[in-house]
């Protein structure tokens, strides 16, 4: 079944033949042409990037999935329920505790920017109250360690509201 990324990649792979049709007619040894043949070659470079991303659906040249972990990490943050519904704790004069979309969508942006550490460290602290000192025996590693993964989550906040 043919999507428009088919009829794309269908498209691209024209326009390089005619590129490599339009360079293989040019006269190689002659000086004045050599620049153009130069542009030439960089747009059919340029076309076997976008050919190949169409054909793979990922960005060429990465080796590791970096791409592929962002948005799996993007969709994990979504389905899970890491703002709790916290109305019932409330007072019943305080009860307009809401989120909008967006400010939900902020913050999955904001907790899908932080490693998995730097999340659960400042969520314990921030959202669970615990000290540095308890997480870090929580999670089995040292209090400075703690410390530089809270810093560094405020630092991303910083990054991302201003």
């Amino acid at each position: 079944m043919e999507n428009w990324a088919d009829d794309l990649l269908i498209e691209y792979r024209k326009g390089k033949k005619q590129l490599n049709k339009l360079k293989n007619s040019l006269d190689q040894k002659d000086p004045a042409i050599k620049e153009d043949i130069k542009i030439i070659n960089s747009m059919a470079s340029d076309m076997d990037f976008v050919i190949e991303w169409l054909e793979t659906g990922r960005q060429p040249g990465l080796r590791r999935g970096v791409d592929k972990r962002k948005i799996y990490q993007i969709k994990y943050l979504e389905n899970m329920d890491l703002i709790p519904d916290i109305s019932e704790q409330l007072e019943p004069r305080n009860k307009q505790l809401y989120l909008s979309e967006s400010q939900k969508r902020i913050l999955l942006n904001i907790f899908s920017s932080f490693s998995l550490r730097e999340r659960q460290c400042y969520i314990l602290y921030a959202a669970q109250g615990l000290s540095m000192a308890e997480i870090a025996e929580e999670l089995g590693i040292k209090k400075r360690t703690v410390q530089q993964y809270i810093e560094r989550a405020r630092k991303k906040i910083k990054e991302r509201i201003s």
